[in-house]
């Protein structure tokens, strides 16, 4: 039953996107496979406008608050909305996704965990790491040009603007057995850090600057100074 209803709004999304936001779709998901599809989040409107732009059905990791009222999150968990606890990992939500990957399933996570609240990528959380590492699964990066603009943080009605989906090529990661915590705790930063620049290529953005990167220009932004207080 769930499968029908999730087709039917499928079908209205896909209609109400064409007509109001000149929807359009580049690239595709791959027809079978478990798998994860990574995307930018910048609105409320990111599930609704990504997942009507994909070939198959998905099951979309979100925050936990999103739906507060127990019949509407009830209704949308039956749909495909896995919430997520924040603040730690919640293994019961990530131990769903990780199931349903296994199953042949495909799994929708926002790497950055939350809304960007200026449009620009925000840094990747390891959360997508513990997913790869656990299934071997390949990722579809994905970008979504134009939800910000259409519905941004602190907006109260929709805008008709332009939204385009892109869809790159699956990544695929060695998933070799980690020895030791620190390997793991690598292996996790190399995937979150991989798929958020595949994710900026497709958006034709900057990717987000790391605190290493920050620390290790710290030397030559205090020298450049001296200089120019010379």
């Amino acid at each position: 039953m769930s499968g029908i209803v999730y087709g039917l709004l499928w079908v209205l999304a896909r209609g109400v996107a064409g007509l109001c936001f000149r929807y359009r779709v580049e690239g595709q998901v791959p027809r079978t496979g478990g798998m994860l599809v990574a995307a930018n989040h910048a609105s409320y409107l990111d599930i609704p406008l990504l997942g009507c732009g994909m070939n198959r059905r998905a099951w979309y990791l979100g925050r936990h608050d999103l739906f507060p009222i127990p019949v509407l999150s009830g209704l949308l968990q039956s749909l495909g909305w896995i919430p997520v606890k924040l603040g730690r990992l919640d293994r019961e939500a990530f131990g769903k996704a990780i199931n349903l990957i296994r199953a042949g399933h495909v799994v929708v996570i926002f790497p950055e965990g939350g809304r960007t609240q200026d449009g620009h990528l925000r840094q990747p959380k390891a959360g997508i790491g513990v997913i790869v590492s656990q299934t071997g699964c390949p990722v579809v990066p994905a970008y979504l040009r134009g939800t910000f603009d259409v519905l941004p943080p602190g907006a109260s009605w929709p805008r008709c603007r332009p939204v385009t989906v892109r869809l790159g090529a699956p990544i695929t990661f060695d998933t070799g057995k980690q020895k030791e915590r620190a390997e793991t705790k690598q292996f996790y930063q190399k995937v979150s850090r991989t798929v958020i620049e595949h994710i900026a290529a497709l958006g034709e953005v900057p990717v987000p600057t790391r605190k290493d990167d920050m620390a290790s220009d710290s030397p030559n932004r205090s020298t450049a100074d001296a200089h120019n207080a010379e």
